[in-house]
């Protein structure tokens, strides 16, 4: 009878791979024809409109001064009313509709905007540009959610605060909890307040999809009516993501067009059931699925977590698309922290920094480990391999670290794991013994033990103490499953020998494909 070693490790279809990788990258290339012509309609476009966007400031700045003149500068307590709301809703309206089209904007409205009785929050969706601030102009400057320091930004600042931004300070650690409670209390004003336009995804992406919808715009529980924009331009010259031509190549070439056609539709407001408005990510959820279904455009899981991660990558001489995991979820999954991924990544590029393309070869996981290529090493590097392709990511990194290595390090498992190796049970694991069983684990008659046993012989004393050991073990969640295999192996052996075969030491590496697999191979990640 042969037999062969059976590994399957079922995938759950909500840790695959997302539909759009990377929502963050934008490649503009113009061809030859469309840098000419952008060139010649720049010569002409851009000293005229520049003209005209001075002119319309000028007009603006003095109104904003009117409107927010003896107001607080931070923390408003009361909304706008008589005079002052009027200027803001009609005249600044207008002074902001003139300054998009002397920027060559053509906007296009669908639908009906909902007052602020029916929908107190307008979600607005997908971000992908600092252009997007023309839905705040179109809605009628509804309030935003702003951080603290843009309001002393020169002009613009001024602009800002007729608004009655929400504001977020990076440096008040209560500052996401304020904001929360005050986009409750002015939502369930009744009308009171303006509507609050939120951006739910909190930051740009290429419009390719729709990324995880952040939960401050459902937590109140109120009607929330859903707002789509389009840029409809065949060369896209609005976007502004994490990887791709920065704010002053963008503008200049949006004023090299002869127009900017976008399209701001407004769907019918949807009202939360009851089970929505106690569970705010399921509100969010319901949102965006009607705001994809409209868009045609896919959904994945990715969050400004993702873009830090990817800058993380990035200064750590990795692709920058290594670090896009879908963090949120991953991390909701798998109960993991940011420092924990962010970790996960550093020990991820100690691995792959000498890989091309920041994805590790069974080789480089091999020299790792400090192990040869065996069945067994492979069978191992298939369970981290969780699309097939002969490498690992760093997404499949962290899911086989968490899901194989990190529950299989357990101080039960690492005691077993020490006394098997302690063959003579004298508290320590000599050079012998350890390349002795692991050879046999490994299935490798000459292995050389030598550059590992160094390793976790921490003091150099020539064998290996518990605490030694232990601690490499928790330290290199990597041999956790090498560890559990061989444990497992171990009681198999010990079955067999029960049986009429037990002569046979190799068959304690094999189990038979009609068996039942082990107990730890078949937990679902």
């Amino acid at each position: 009878m042969s037999f062969q070693r059976v590994f399957t490790l079922p995938r759950q279809q909500s840790l695959l791979l997302p539909a759009v990788l990377n929502p963050f990258v934008l490649d503009t290339k113009l061809n030859k024809k469309e840098k000419i012509r952008c060139f010649l309609q720049g010569l002409i476009l851009i000293p005229l409109r520049s003209i005209f966007m001075v002119l319309v400031l000028m007009v603006m700045w003095p109104v904003a001064a009117l409107i927010t003149f003896n107001r607080p500068l931070k923390g408003e307590m009361t909304p706008m009313t008589g005079w002052r709301r009027f200027l803001c809703r009609t005249v600044l309206v207008f002074l902001g509709r003139l300054y998009f089209f002397a920027m060559g904007f053509h906007v296009v409205v669908k639908g009906r905007q909902a007052s602020s009785a029916e929908a107190p929050i307008l979600a607005v969706a997908p971000h992908s540009s600092f252009f997007d601030a023309i839905v705040c102009v179109v809605a009628g400057l509804p309030s935003i959610v702003s951080r603290i320091e843009t309001l002393a930004t020169p002009i613009f600042g001024r602009f800002l605060r007729c608004l009655q931004p929400m504001l977020v300070s990076r440096q008040d650690p209560d500052s996401r909890k304020n904001t929360i409670l005050e986009i409750s209390k002015r939502a369930k004003s009744g009308g009171r307040w303006p509507q609050i336009l939120i951006f739910p995804e909190g930051t740009c992406t290429n419009r390719s999809c729709l990324i995880t919808f952040k939960q401050g715009a459902f937590t109140p529980g109120v009607a929330v009516q859903p707002v789509i924009i389009r840029y409809k331009n065949k060369l896209d010259t609005v976007t502004w993501t994490w990887q791709g031509p920065k704010l002053g190549t963008l503008l200049l070439l949006t004023l090299c067009q002869l127009y900017t056609l976008v399209e701001i539709e407004f769907l019918p407001p949807y009202v939360p059931t009851e089970e929505e408005k106690k569970n705010a990510h399921k509100f969010a959820h319901s949102v965006r699925s009607l705001m994809s279904e409209s868009l045609r455009l896919p959904v994945t899981d990715h969050t400004f977590e993702d873009c830090r991660l990817m800058i993380s990558a990035g200064e750590l001489t990795l692709p920058m698309e290594a670090g896009l995991v879908e963090f949120t979820k991953i991390s909701r999954k798998l109960d993991l922290k940011w420092d924990n991924v962010k970790k996960e990544l550093e020990n991820f590029s100690a691995i792959a920094s000498s890989c091309k393309g920041g994805r590790i070869r069974i080789e480089e996981f091999a020299e790792f480990l400090k192990l040869p290529i065996s069945p067994v090493l492979q069978e191992l590097f298939a369970l981290f391999d969780r699309d097939g392709d002969g490498t690992i990511d760093f997404r499949e990194y962290v899911i086989g670290v968490t899901v194989l290595c990190r529950p299989a390090n357990t101080e039960e498992v690492i005691q077993t794991a020490f006394k098997l190796f302690d063959i003579d049970e004298d508290n320590n694991i000599t050079r012998e013994e350890f390349a002795c069983l692991l050879r046999s684990a490994l299935g490798v008659c000459d292995l050389n033990v030598s550059t590992l046993f160094n390793e976790i012989d921490a003091d150099g004393s020539g064998h290996i103490t518990y605490d030694e050991f232990r601690s490499f073990a928790l330290t290199h969640p990597e041999y956790a499953k090498l560890f559990t295999t061989y444990i497992e192996l171990q009681r198999y052996q010990g079955l067999q020998a029960e049986g009429p075969d037990s002569d046979s030491f190799s068959h304690c590496c094999m189990v038979s494909p009609n068996d039942h697999q082990e107990d730890s191979d078949k937990k679902e990640d």
